[in-house]
Protein backbone atom coordinates (compact mmCIF):
# COMPACT_ATOMS: atom_id res chain seq x y z
CA UNK A 1 0.00 0.00 0.00
CA UNK A 2 1.41 3.49 -1.10
CA UNK A 3 1.63 6.28 1.09
CA UNK A 4 0.06 9.49 0.08
CA UNK A 5 2.70 12.04 -0.19
CA UNK A 6 2.37 13.39 -3.77
CA UNK A 7 4.55 15.60 -5.77
CA UNK A 8 1.09 17.70 -7.21
CA UNK A 9 -1.31 19.15 -4.86
CA UNK A 10 -4.82 18.76 -5.42
CA UNK A 11 -6.39 20.63 -8.08
CA UNK A 12 -8.09 24.23 -7.00
CA UNK A 13 -11.68 24.35 -7.34
CA UNK A 14 -13.46 25.97 -9.28
CA UNK A 15 -16.06 28.89 -8.93
CA UNK A 16 -19.41 28.05 -7.03
CA UNK A 17 -20.96 28.40 -10.42
CA UNK A 18 -18.58 25.73 -12.06
CA UNK A 19 -18.91 23.43 -9.69
CA UNK A 20 -22.92 23.44 -10.01
CA UNK A 21 -22.37 23.31 -13.28
CA UNK A 22 -20.06 20.16 -13.11
CA UNK A 23 -22.25 18.66 -10.24
CA UNK A 24 -25.11 19.17 -12.28
CA UNK A 25 -23.65 17.10 -15.40
CA UNK A 26 -22.70 14.21 -12.84
CA UNK A 27 -26.52 14.05 -11.12
CA UNK A 28 -27.36 13.78 -14.92
CA UNK A 29 -25.35 11.30 -15.07
CA UNK A 30 -26.58 9.47 -12.38
CA UNK A 31 -30.13 9.93 -13.05
CA UNK A 32 -29.86 8.38 -16.69
CA UNK A 33 -27.22 5.36 -15.67
CA UNK A 34 -27.47 4.42 -11.75
CA UNK A 35 -31.26 4.60 -11.24
CA UNK A 36 -32.51 2.24 -14.17
CA UNK A 37 -29.63 -0.06 -13.58
CA UNK A 38 -30.30 -0.87 -9.72
CA UNK A 39 -34.15 -0.85 -10.67
CA UNK A 40 -33.50 -3.59 -13.00
CA UNK A 41 -31.28 -5.50 -10.26
CA UNK A 42 -34.08 -5.30 -7.87
CA UNK A 43 -36.43 -5.58 -10.33
CA UNK A 44 -38.53 -2.58 -9.51
CA UNK A 45 -40.62 -0.82 -12.11
CA UNK A 46 -41.52 2.40 -10.33
CA UNK A 47 -40.04 4.02 -8.04
CA UNK A 48 -41.73 7.00 -5.92
CA UNK A 49 -40.31 9.94 -3.59
CA UNK A 50 -42.60 12.76 -2.06
CA UNK A 51 -40.09 15.52 0.00
CA UNK A 52 -41.62 19.00 1.28
CA UNK A 53 -39.70 21.94 1.98
CA UNK A 54 -37.31 22.25 4.99
CA UNK A 55 -38.22 18.26 5.38
CA UNK A 56 -36.80 16.10 2.86
CA UNK A 57 -36.20 12.77 2.10
CA UNK A 58 -32.14 12.37 2.13
CA UNK A 59 -32.36 10.41 -1.30
CA UNK A 60 -34.57 13.35 -2.80
CA UNK A 61 -31.56 15.51 -1.74
CA UNK A 62 -29.23 14.16 -3.50
CA UNK A 63 -31.44 14.29 -7.08
CA UNK A 64 -32.03 18.02 -6.72
CA UNK A 65 -30.06 20.71 -8.81
CA UNK A 66 -27.32 22.36 -7.42
CA UNK A 67 -29.29 25.64 -7.34
CA UNK A 68 -31.76 23.82 -5.33
CA UNK A 69 -30.43 24.09 -1.87
CA UNK A 70 -34.11 22.88 -0.44
CA UNK A 71 -36.95 20.78 -2.16
CA UNK A 72 -39.93 23.51 -3.05
CA UNK A 73 -43.19 23.23 -1.21
CA UNK A 74 -44.27 19.70 -2.01
CA UNK A 75 -41.66 18.48 -4.77
CA UNK A 76 -42.70 14.28 -5.77
CA UNK A 77 -40.12 12.41 -8.08
CA UNK A 78 -41.25 9.71 -10.22
CA UNK A 79 -39.15 6.89 -12.13
CA UNK A 80 -40.86 4.60 -14.07
CA UNK A 81 -40.24 1.97 -16.96
CA UNK A 82 -37.40 0.70 -14.28
CA UNK A 83 -36.10 3.78 -13.70
CA UNK A 84 -35.82 5.12 -18.02
CA UNK A 85 -38.66 7.81 -17.37
CA UNK A 86 -38.44 9.98 -15.04
CA UNK A 87 -40.92 12.94 -13.94
CA UNK A 88 -41.77 15.41 -11.25
CA UNK A 89 -45.06 16.25 -9.60
CA UNK A 90 -44.17 19.31 -8.52
CA UNK A 91 -45.52 22.93 -9.08
CA UNK A 92 -42.06 24.12 -9.66
CA UNK A 93 -39.63 22.42 -13.06
CA UNK A 94 -37.00 20.25 -11.91
CA UNK A 95 -34.41 22.16 -14.22
CA UNK A 96 -34.19 19.93 -17.16
CA UNK A 97 -33.83 16.82 -14.99
CA UNK A 98 -37.82 15.62 -14.41
CA UNK A 99 -39.95 16.51 -16.68
CA UNK A 100 -42.92 18.53 -15.83
CA UNK A 101 -45.98 16.34 -15.32
CA UNK A 102 -48.57 18.13 -13.49
CA UNK A 103 -50.35 20.98 -14.95
CA UNK A 104 -51.80 22.28 -11.47
CA UNK A 105 -54.98 24.40 -14.28
CA UNK A 106 -56.11 21.02 -15.08
CA UNK A 107 -55.79 19.21 -11.91
CA UNK A 108 -55.50 21.03 -8.68
CA UNK A 109 -54.95 18.39 -5.79
CA UNK A 110 -51.42 17.17 -6.23
CA UNK A 111 -52.02 13.32 -5.28
CA UNK A 112 -54.73 12.90 -7.51
CA UNK A 113 -52.02 13.98 -10.49
CA UNK A 114 -49.51 11.79 -9.27
CA UNK A 115 -52.35 8.83 -8.85
CA UNK A 116 -53.49 9.64 -12.59
CA UNK A 117 -49.19 9.55 -13.60
CA UNK A 118 -49.28 5.87 -11.90
CA UNK A 119 -51.82 4.29 -12.92
CA UNK A 120 -51.42 5.04 -16.55
CA UNK A 121 -47.71 3.46 -15.79
CA UNK A 122 -49.63 0.50 -14.25
CA UNK A 123 -46.10 -0.86 -12.58
CA UNK A 124 -46.07 -4.21 -10.75
CA UNK A 125 -44.16 -2.69 -8.35
CA UNK A 126 -44.37 0.76 -6.81
CA UNK A 127 -40.89 1.46 -4.54
CA UNK A 128 -41.35 3.89 -1.35
CA UNK A 129 -38.45 5.24 0.88
CA UNK A 130 -39.20 3.36 3.96
CA UNK A 131 -36.91 1.31 6.15
CA UNK A 132 -36.22 -0.17 9.28
CA UNK A 133 -32.50 -0.43 9.08
CA UNK A 134 -31.62 2.59 7.36
CA UNK A 135 -32.02 6.18 7.96
CA UNK A 136 -30.87 7.32 4.54
CA UNK A 137 -33.88 5.08 3.19
CA UNK A 138 -36.48 5.60 5.18
CA UNK A 139 -36.92 9.72 4.15
CA UNK A 140 -41.08 9.13 3.76
CA UNK A 141 -42.65 10.66 6.34
CA UNK A 142 -45.94 9.49 7.90
CA UNK A 143 -48.10 11.98 6.58
CA UNK A 144 -46.92 11.89 2.87
CA UNK A 145 -47.25 8.00 2.91
CA UNK A 146 -50.46 8.31 4.18
CA UNK A 147 -51.73 11.33 1.76
CA UNK A 148 -50.21 9.39 -1.08
CA UNK A 149 -51.53 5.55 -0.17
CA UNK A 150 -55.33 7.33 0.31
CA UNK A 151 -54.45 8.56 -3.46
CA UNK A 152 -54.06 5.68 -5.11
CA UNK A 153 -56.14 3.44 -6.44
CA UNK A 154 -57.24 0.74 -5.16
CA UNK A 155 -55.41 -1.81 -7.19
CA UNK A 156 -52.10 -0.13 -6.81
CA UNK A 157 -51.77 -0.21 -3.26
CA UNK A 158 -50.82 -3.73 -2.76
CA UNK A 159 -47.89 -3.02 -5.02
CA UNK A 160 -46.08 -0.74 -2.72
CA UNK A 161 -43.19 -1.87 -1.65
CA UNK A 162 -39.92 -0.22 0.22
CA UNK A 163 -36.98 1.28 -1.64
CA UNK A 164 -34.44 0.74 0.81
CA UNK A 165 -32.54 -1.67 -1.74
CA UNK A 166 -32.82 1.69 -4.69
CA UNK A 167 -32.26 4.11 -1.85
CA UNK A 168 -29.03 2.87 -0.71
CA UNK A 169 -28.08 1.51 -4.41
CA UNK A 170 -28.48 5.11 -5.59
CA UNK A 171 -26.55 6.75 -2.39
CA UNK A 172 -23.71 4.31 -2.83
CA UNK A 173 -22.87 3.80 -6.56
CA UNK A 174 -20.06 6.06 -7.46
CA UNK A 175 -19.36 7.30 -11.27
CA UNK A 176 -15.82 6.87 -11.91
CA UNK A 177 -15.46 10.92 -12.10
CA UNK A 178 -16.87 10.86 -8.26
CA UNK A 179 -14.39 8.59 -7.34
CA UNK A 180 -11.47 10.51 -8.86
CA UNK A 181 -12.97 13.83 -7.08
CA UNK A 182 -13.36 11.72 -4.01
CA UNK A 183 -9.82 11.15 -4.71
CA UNK A 184 -8.88 14.74 -4.49
CA UNK A 185 -11.34 15.09 -1.90
CA UNK A 186 -8.96 12.66 0.40
CA UNK A 187 -5.70 14.78 -0.61
CA UNK A 188 -7.12 17.81 -0.07
CA UNK A 189 -7.76 16.30 3.72
CA UNK A 190 -4.53 14.79 3.92
CA UNK A 191 -2.95 18.22 2.96
CA UNK A 192 -4.90 19.64 5.90
CA UNK A 193 -4.27 16.83 8.57
CA UNK A 194 -0.45 16.84 7.27
CA UNK A 195 -0.36 20.70 7.99
CA UNK A 196 -2.82 20.50 11.14
CA UNK A 197 -0.29 17.91 12.84
CA UNK A 198 2.54 20.00 12.49
CA UNK A 199 4.30 22.86 13.67
CA UNK A 200 2.03 24.97 11.52
CA UNK A 201 -0.43 24.51 13.91
CA UNK A 202 0.92 23.13 17.19
CA UNK A 203 3.29 25.02 19.41
CA UNK A 204 3.89 22.21 22.39
CA UNK A 205 3.20 23.83 25.70
CA UNK A 206 0.76 26.41 24.64
CA UNK A 207 -1.83 25.20 21.74
CA UNK A 208 -4.81 22.82 22.92
CA UNK A 209 -6.78 20.14 21.30
CA UNK A 210 -9.71 22.77 20.99
CA UNK A 211 -7.40 25.00 18.94
CA UNK A 212 -6.24 22.20 16.28
CA UNK A 213 -9.82 21.42 16.42
CA UNK A 214 -10.51 25.30 15.59
CA UNK A 215 -7.56 25.59 13.06
CA UNK A 216 -8.84 22.81 11.28
CA UNK A 217 -12.00 24.54 10.74
CA UNK A 218 -10.70 28.02 9.65
CA UNK A 219 -8.29 26.34 7.12
CA UNK A 220 -10.57 24.39 5.74
CA UNK A 221 -13.18 27.05 5.07
CA UNK A 222 -10.57 29.22 4.04
CA UNK A 223 -9.72 26.60 1.41
CA UNK A 224 -13.46 26.52 0.32
CA UNK A 225 -14.09 23.79 1.79
CA UNK A 226 -16.34 22.54 4.26
CA UNK A 227 -16.60 19.99 7.43
CA UNK A 228 -19.23 17.65 7.84
CA UNK A 229 -18.74 17.18 11.55
CA UNK A 230 -16.63 19.19 14.33
CA UNK A 231 -13.02 18.01 14.38
CA UNK A 232 -11.99 15.72 17.44
CA UNK A 233 -8.86 15.93 18.94
CA UNK A 234 -7.05 14.07 21.63
CA UNK A 235 -3.98 12.95 23.60
CA UNK A 236 -2.93 9.86 25.31
CA UNK A 237 0.67 10.42 27.60
CA UNK A 238 3.14 8.13 29.09
CA UNK A 239 2.01 9.15 32.41
CA UNK A 240 -1.32 6.73 31.65
CA UNK A 241 -3.22 10.28 32.95
CA UNK A 242 -5.40 10.44 29.31
CA UNK A 243 -6.35 7.45 27.94
CA UNK A 244 -9.06 6.69 24.92
CA UNK A 245 -12.58 6.72 25.69
CA UNK A 246 -15.10 5.99 22.68
CA UNK A 247 -18.02 6.82 24.44
CA UNK A 248 -17.26 10.32 25.02
CA UNK A 249 -16.20 13.79 23.85
CA UNK A 250 -12.40 14.55 24.27
CA UNK A 251 -11.28 16.94 26.56
CA UNK A 252 -9.44 20.52 26.11
CA UNK A 253 -5.61 19.44 26.87
CA UNK A 254 -2.66 21.46 26.17
CA UNK A 255 -0.85 19.35 23.72
CA UNK A 256 3.11 18.99 25.34
CA UNK A 257 6.43 17.14 24.54
CA UNK A 258 5.78 13.49 24.83
CA UNK A 259 2.03 13.60 23.84
CA UNK A 260 0.71 11.41 21.18
CA UNK A 261 -1.86 13.37 19.27
CA UNK A 262 -4.82 11.82 17.35
CA UNK A 263 -7.21 13.92 15.11
CA UNK A 264 -10.58 12.47 13.65
CA UNK A 265 -11.47 14.66 10.34
CA UNK A 266 -13.98 14.91 7.46
CA UNK A 267 -14.56 17.40 5.26
CA UNK A 268 -16.87 18.02 2.11
CA UNK A 269 -15.50 19.13 -1.60
CA UNK A 270 -18.04 18.99 -4.37
CA UNK A 271 -20.70 17.23 -2.58
CA UNK A 272 -18.36 14.06 -1.56
CA UNK A 273 -17.05 13.24 1.87
CA UNK A 274 -13.93 12.11 3.44
CA UNK A 275 -13.38 10.57 7.22
CA UNK A 276 -9.66 10.52 8.04
CA UNK A 277 -7.99 9.85 11.80
CA UNK A 278 -4.45 10.26 11.65
CA UNK A 279 -1.55 10.75 14.54
CA UNK A 280 1.68 12.68 15.54
CA UNK A 281 3.72 12.70 18.59
CA UNK A 282 5.49 15.49 20.40
CA UNK A 283 8.97 14.73 20.67
CA UNK A 284 11.02 15.23 23.87
CA UNK A 285 14.06 17.48 24.40
CA UNK A 286 16.96 15.35 22.87
CA UNK A 287 14.12 12.82 21.06
CA UNK A 288 14.89 12.45 17.75
CA UNK A 289 12.38 9.76 16.60
CA UNK A 290 8.83 8.35 17.60
CA UNK A 291 9.47 5.80 20.13
CA UNK A 292 9.38 2.23 18.41
CA UNK A 293 6.52 0.79 20.51
CA UNK A 294 4.60 3.72 19.17
CA UNK A 295 5.50 3.16 15.76
CA UNK A 296 5.15 -0.59 16.32
CA UNK A 297 1.58 0.09 17.09
CA UNK A 298 0.89 2.05 14.05
CA UNK A 299 2.49 -1.14 12.04
CA UNK A 300 -0.03 -3.08 13.92
CA UNK A 301 -2.76 -1.10 12.64
CA UNK A 302 -1.83 -0.74 9.14
CA UNK A 303 -1.63 -4.56 9.65
CA UNK A 304 -5.13 -4.88 10.71
CA UNK A 305 -6.33 -2.56 7.92
CA UNK A 306 -4.74 -4.68 4.89
CA UNK A 307 -6.68 -8.14 6.59
CA UNK A 308 -9.89 -5.86 6.48
CA UNK A 309 -9.90 -5.41 3.39
CA UNK A 310 -8.64 -8.63 2.31
CA UNK A 311 -12.00 -9.83 3.36
CA UNK A 312 -13.79 -6.91 0.68
CA UNK A 313 -15.80 -9.45 -1.98
CA UNK A 314 -19.02 -8.77 -3.85
CA UNK A 315 -21.59 -10.12 -2.64
CA UNK A 316 -20.59 -10.38 1.32
CA UNK A 317 -22.18 -9.24 4.46
CA UNK A 318 -20.92 -6.60 6.58
CA UNK A 319 -21.40 -8.38 9.38
CA UNK A 320 -19.48 -11.86 7.63
CA UNK A 321 -16.71 -9.12 6.56
CA UNK A 322 -16.24 -8.03 9.98
CA UNK A 323 -16.33 -11.71 11.78
CA UNK A 324 -13.31 -12.71 9.32
CA UNK A 325 -11.40 -9.89 9.70
CA UNK A 326 -11.59 -10.04 13.34
CA UNK A 327 -10.86 -13.75 13.41
CA UNK A 328 -7.80 -12.71 11.29
CA UNK A 329 -6.17 -10.01 13.51
CA UNK A 330 -6.95 -12.57 16.32
CA UNK A 331 -5.14 -15.15 14.17
CA UNK A 332 -2.07 -12.72 14.90
CA UNK A 333 -2.60 -11.74 18.46
CA UNK A 334 -3.61 -8.26 17.53
CA UNK A 335 -6.13 -6.45 19.40
CA UNK A 336 -8.40 -5.11 16.80
CA UNK A 337 -11.68 -3.25 16.98
CA UNK A 338 -13.54 -2.67 13.69
CA UNK A 339 -16.05 0.12 12.82
CA UNK A 340 -15.96 0.49 9.18
CA UNK A 341 -18.64 2.32 7.09
CA UNK A 342 -19.71 3.23 3.18
CA UNK A 343 -18.65 6.97 2.27
CA UNK A 344 -19.36 9.18 -0.35
CA UNK A 345 -23.06 11.93 -0.76
CA UNK A 346 -22.72 11.51 3.70
CA UNK A 347 -19.87 10.65 6.09
CA UNK A 348 -22.02 7.88 7.56
CA UNK A 349 -22.99 6.66 4.16
CA UNK A 350 -25.62 4.24 3.12
CA UNK A 351 -24.21 0.88 2.13
CA UNK A 352 -22.80 -2.14 4.31
CA UNK A 353 -22.01 -1.37 8.50
CA UNK A 354 -18.45 -3.41 9.08
CA UNK A 355 -19.09 -3.35 12.78
CA UNK A 356 -19.49 -0.89 15.55
CA UNK A 357 -16.99 -0.19 18.16
CA UNK A 358 -19.24 -1.26 20.92
CA UNK A 359 -21.08 -3.83 18.33
CA UNK A 360 -18.09 -6.30 17.61
CA UNK A 361 -20.71 -9.51 17.53
CA UNK A 362 -22.23 -7.61 14.18
CA UNK A 363 -24.47 -5.34 13.50
CA UNK A 364 -28.15 -6.56 12.88
CA UNK A 365 -29.93 -5.03 9.65
CA UNK A 366 -27.10 -2.47 7.92
CA UNK A 367 -24.63 -5.44 8.84
CA UNK A 368 -26.23 -7.38 6.91
CA UNK A 369 -26.59 -5.48 3.56
CA UNK A 370 -24.15 -6.93 0.95
CA UNK A 371 -21.11 -5.47 -0.68
CA UNK A 372 -21.67 -4.20 -3.67
CA UNK A 373 -18.97 -2.80 -7.05
CA UNK A 374 -18.24 0.97 -7.29
CA UNK A 375 -18.26 2.34 -3.76
CA UNK A 376 -16.45 3.80 -1.31
CA UNK A 377 -15.71 2.94 2.40
CA UNK A 378 -13.57 4.54 5.75
CA UNK A 379 -11.74 1.78 6.68
CA UNK A 380 -11.38 2.87 10.29
CA UNK A 381 -10.54 0.67 13.07
CA UNK A 382 -8.30 0.75 15.87
CA UNK A 383 -5.76 -1.76 17.48
CA UNK A 384 -4.24 -1.71 21.34
CA UNK A 385 -0.61 -2.45 21.97
CA UNK A 386 1.27 -2.80 25.23
CA UNK A 387 4.40 0.15 24.57
CA UNK A 388 7.68 -0.60 26.41
CA UNK A 389 8.62 2.77 26.36
CA UNK A 390 5.35 3.88 28.37
CA UNK A 391 6.26 0.92 31.11
CA UNK A 392 3.35 -0.94 29.07
CA UNK A 393 1.08 1.25 29.03
CA UNK A 394 -1.65 -0.23 26.56
CA UNK A 395 -2.12 2.69 23.81
CA UNK A 396 -4.93 2.84 21.28
CA UNK A 397 -4.04 3.44 17.54
CA UNK A 398 -7.46 4.62 16.05
CA UNK A 399 -6.84 4.76 12.12
CA UNK A 400 -8.94 5.54 9.42
CA UNK A 401 -8.54 5.83 5.66
CA UNK A 402 -10.60 6.08 2.71
CA UNK A 403 -10.71 3.35 -0.07
CA UNK A 404 -13.01 2.01 -2.83
CA UNK A 405 -14.01 -1.20 -3.72
CA UNK A 406 -14.56 -1.49 -7.72
CA UNK A 407 -16.49 -5.25 -7.43
CA UNK A 408 -12.46 -7.38 -7.50
CA UNK A 409 -9.76 -5.15 -5.79
CA UNK A 410 -10.33 -2.58 -2.77
CA UNK A 411 -7.34 0.39 -2.44
CA UNK A 412 -6.87 3.46 -0.31
CA UNK A 413 -8.21 6.58 -2.81
CA UNK A 414 -4.80 8.92 -1.70
CA UNK A 415 -2.78 6.59 0.30
CA UNK A 416 -2.47 5.92 3.80
CA UNK A 417 -0.47 7.37 7.39
CA UNK A 418 2.02 4.46 7.67
CA UNK A 419 4.46 6.71 9.76
CA UNK A 420 3.47 8.94 13.22
CA UNK A 421 4.10 12.43 11.98
CA UNK A 422 7.28 14.06 14.16
CA UNK A 423 6.30 17.62 16.04
CA UNK A 424 9.54 18.90 17.45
Amino acid sequence: MQRYDRAMPTPPLPSLRQQAALRDRWLGQRLAGVVPAIMRRHDIEAWVLVAREYNEDPVVATMLPATWLSARRRTILVFTDHGDTRAAIARYPVDGLFPAEWDPDEQPDQWAALAEHLDAADPATIALNVSEAFPLADGLSHHEREAMMRALPERLRPRAVSGESLAIGWLETRLPVETEALADACRSAHELLRRGLSAEAIVPGSTTTRDLEWWLRDETRSAGLDVWFHPAASVQRADGSHSVNLAADPNDDVISAGDLIHVDFGIVRLGLHTDQQQHAYVLRHGQTDVPNGLRQGMANANRVQDLLMAEFKTGRSGNDILHSALAAANVESLDATIYTHALGLHGHAAGPTIGLWDRQDGVPGPGDYPLYPDTAYSIELSVGRPVAEWDGQVVRFMVEEDAFFDGTHVGFLDGRQTEIWRIG
